[in-house]
Protein backbone atom coordinates (compact mmCIF):
# COMPACT_ATOMS: atom_id res chain seq x y z
CA UNK A 1 0.00 0.00 0.00
CA UNK A 2 1.26 3.31 -0.94
CA UNK A 3 1.52 6.69 1.59
CA UNK A 4 -1.60 8.70 1.26
CA UNK A 5 -0.80 11.81 -0.74
CA UNK A 6 -1.97 14.92 0.06
CA UNK A 7 -2.59 17.69 -3.51
CA UNK A 8 -5.15 19.87 -4.70
CA UNK A 9 -8.28 18.47 -5.98
CA UNK A 10 -8.21 17.97 -9.95
CA UNK A 11 -11.49 18.20 -12.28
CA UNK A 12 -10.66 14.89 -12.53
CA UNK A 13 -11.20 13.53 -8.72
CA UNK A 14 -14.70 15.52 -9.26
CA UNK A 15 -16.87 11.85 -9.40
CA UNK A 16 -15.01 10.77 -6.40
CA UNK A 17 -15.20 13.77 -4.78
CA UNK A 18 -19.08 13.26 -5.55
CA UNK A 19 -19.32 9.96 -4.60
CA UNK A 20 -17.80 11.12 -1.01
CA UNK A 21 -20.15 13.36 -0.68
CA UNK A 22 -23.09 11.41 -2.10
CA UNK A 23 -22.65 8.76 0.83
CA UNK A 24 -22.95 11.71 3.53
CA UNK A 25 -26.00 12.78 1.90
CA UNK A 26 -27.86 9.43 2.38
CA UNK A 27 -26.18 8.46 5.41
CA UNK A 28 -27.18 10.78 8.04
CA UNK A 29 -27.09 14.43 9.17
CA UNK A 30 -23.54 15.66 8.50
CA UNK A 31 -24.56 17.44 5.51
CA UNK A 32 -28.11 19.26 5.34
CA UNK A 33 -28.48 18.28 1.61
CA UNK A 34 -31.12 15.84 1.11
CA UNK A 35 -31.22 14.29 -2.38
CA UNK A 36 -27.47 12.91 -4.21
CA UNK A 37 -25.42 14.92 -6.89
CA UNK A 38 -24.44 13.95 -10.38
CA UNK A 39 -20.78 14.90 -10.87
CA UNK A 40 -22.19 17.74 -13.37
CA UNK A 41 -24.52 19.04 -10.44
CA UNK A 42 -21.39 19.67 -8.59
CA UNK A 43 -19.42 22.05 -11.55
CA UNK A 44 -20.03 24.95 -9.80
CA UNK A 45 -19.48 23.76 -6.58
CA UNK A 46 -15.94 22.69 -7.84
CA UNK A 47 -15.65 26.03 -9.63
CA UNK A 48 -15.18 28.16 -6.49
CA UNK A 49 -11.81 26.75 -5.69
CA UNK A 50 -8.47 27.54 -6.90
CA UNK A 51 -4.79 26.02 -7.03
CA UNK A 52 -4.03 29.24 -5.20
CA UNK A 53 -5.37 31.87 -2.98
CA UNK A 54 -7.88 31.35 0.17
CA UNK A 55 -10.55 29.45 -1.58
CA UNK A 56 -8.26 25.33 -2.17
CA UNK A 57 -9.60 21.87 -2.15
CA UNK A 58 -7.59 19.54 -1.35
CA UNK A 59 -7.88 15.78 -1.64
CA UNK A 60 -6.04 12.60 0.04
CA UNK A 61 -5.23 10.49 -2.48
CA UNK A 62 -3.73 6.30 -1.44
CA UNK A 63 -3.61 3.82 -4.22
CA UNK A 64 -4.72 5.83 -6.94
CA UNK A 65 -8.21 6.65 -5.35
CA UNK A 66 -9.64 9.79 -3.64
CA UNK A 67 -10.46 8.87 0.09
CA UNK A 68 -11.19 12.28 0.92
CA UNK A 69 -10.70 16.12 0.73
CA UNK A 70 -11.31 19.20 2.58
CA UNK A 71 -11.58 22.65 1.64
CA UNK A 72 -11.71 26.32 1.86
CA UNK A 73 -14.85 28.29 0.77
CA UNK A 74 -15.84 31.28 0.92
CA UNK A 75 -17.83 32.12 4.39
CA UNK A 76 -20.34 34.79 3.23
CA UNK A 77 -20.96 36.66 -0.56
CA UNK A 78 -20.64 40.25 0.93
CA UNK A 79 -16.76 41.75 0.78
CA UNK A 80 -16.45 42.65 4.19
CA UNK A 81 -16.23 38.93 5.34
CA UNK A 82 -13.05 37.97 2.20
CA UNK A 83 -10.87 37.61 5.57
CA UNK A 84 -13.10 34.71 6.58
CA UNK A 85 -13.51 31.13 5.20
CA UNK A 86 -15.81 28.21 6.21
CA UNK A 87 -13.77 24.74 5.61
CA UNK A 88 -15.45 21.22 4.71
CA UNK A 89 -13.79 17.82 5.58
CA UNK A 90 -14.85 14.58 4.48
CA UNK A 91 -13.57 11.33 4.03
CA UNK A 92 -14.77 8.24 2.59
CA UNK A 93 -16.75 5.70 5.43
CA UNK A 94 -14.04 2.95 4.44
CA UNK A 95 -11.74 4.98 5.18
CA UNK A 96 -12.04 6.28 8.97
CA UNK A 97 -9.80 6.27 11.16
CA UNK A 98 -6.91 6.13 8.97
CA UNK A 99 -5.16 9.86 9.64
CA UNK A 100 -6.64 10.87 6.38
CA UNK A 101 -8.66 14.08 7.70
CA UNK A 102 -5.46 14.80 9.94
CA UNK A 103 -3.15 14.98 6.74
CA UNK A 104 -5.55 17.12 5.11
CA UNK A 105 -6.25 19.69 6.96
CA UNK A 106 -2.44 19.78 7.97
CA UNK A 107 -2.43 20.32 4.51
CA UNK A 108 -4.81 22.64 4.26
CA UNK A 109 -3.88 24.94 6.99
CA UNK A 110 -0.47 24.89 5.69
CA UNK A 111 -1.45 25.87 2.59
CA UNK A 112 -3.88 28.83 3.92
CA UNK A 113 -0.97 30.47 6.01
CA UNK A 114 0.26 33.38 4.03
CA UNK A 115 -2.96 34.15 3.41
CA UNK A 116 -5.23 37.40 4.27
CA UNK A 117 -7.30 35.44 6.76
CA UNK A 118 -8.24 36.11 10.22
CA UNK A 119 -11.02 33.64 10.72
CA UNK A 120 -11.66 29.53 9.39
CA UNK A 121 -15.05 28.42 10.57
CA UNK A 122 -16.56 25.34 10.68
CA UNK A 123 -20.00 24.29 11.09
CA UNK A 124 -20.91 20.51 12.95
CA UNK A 125 -24.14 18.60 13.02
CA UNK A 126 -24.63 18.06 16.70
CA UNK A 127 -23.43 15.05 17.94
CA UNK A 128 -20.24 14.68 15.87
CA UNK A 129 -17.50 13.81 18.25
CA UNK A 130 -15.02 12.83 16.21
CA UNK A 131 -15.64 15.86 13.90
CA UNK A 132 -15.43 17.85 17.35
CA UNK A 133 -11.76 16.59 18.25
CA UNK A 134 -10.44 16.93 14.72
CA UNK A 135 -11.33 20.74 15.08
CA UNK A 136 -10.10 21.42 18.62
CA UNK A 137 -6.64 19.43 17.72
CA UNK A 138 -6.66 21.74 15.27
CA UNK A 139 -6.99 25.13 17.60
CA UNK A 140 -10.87 25.44 16.89
CA UNK A 141 -13.06 26.75 19.61
CA UNK A 142 -16.40 26.38 20.35
CA UNK A 143 -18.54 29.64 19.44
CA UNK A 144 -22.09 28.55 19.62
CA UNK A 145 -24.86 26.30 18.96
CA UNK A 146 -27.48 26.95 16.41
CA UNK A 147 -30.42 24.62 17.60
CA UNK A 148 -32.69 22.97 15.31
CA UNK A 149 -31.86 24.75 11.95
CA UNK A 150 -31.58 21.78 9.92
CA UNK A 151 -34.45 19.12 9.39
CA UNK A 152 -33.36 15.93 7.47
CA UNK A 153 -34.49 12.46 8.66
CA UNK A 154 -37.60 13.68 10.36
CA UNK A 155 -35.33 15.17 12.72
CA UNK A 156 -34.31 18.21 13.59
CA UNK A 157 -30.23 18.58 14.28
CA UNK A 158 -28.55 21.74 16.07
CA UNK A 159 -25.24 22.85 14.46
CA UNK A 160 -22.19 23.91 16.60
CA UNK A 161 -20.11 26.52 14.98
CA UNK A 162 -16.08 26.54 15.56
CA UNK A 163 -13.85 29.38 14.88
CA UNK A 164 -9.80 29.16 14.25
CA UNK A 165 -7.99 32.73 14.24
CA UNK A 166 -5.71 33.65 12.95
CA UNK A 167 -3.47 33.72 16.33
CA UNK A 168 -3.92 30.43 16.66
CA UNK A 169 -2.38 29.02 13.11
CA UNK A 170 1.26 28.84 14.13
CA UNK A 171 0.60 27.17 17.17
CA UNK A 172 1.01 23.39 17.37
CA UNK A 173 -1.56 20.62 17.49
CA UNK A 174 -2.81 19.47 20.66
CA UNK A 175 -3.00 15.40 21.48
CA UNK A 176 -6.39 14.56 21.93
Amino acid sequence: MAEPLVRPALRSDLAEITAIYNHYVEAGPVTFDVRIFSESDREAWFGQFAMHGAHRLLVVEEDGAVQGYAGSMPFRSKPAYATSVEATIYVASECQGRGHATRLYEALFSALADQDLNRILAGITLPNDPSIRLHERFGFRKIGVFTEVGRKHDQYWDVAWYERSSATWERPLRSV
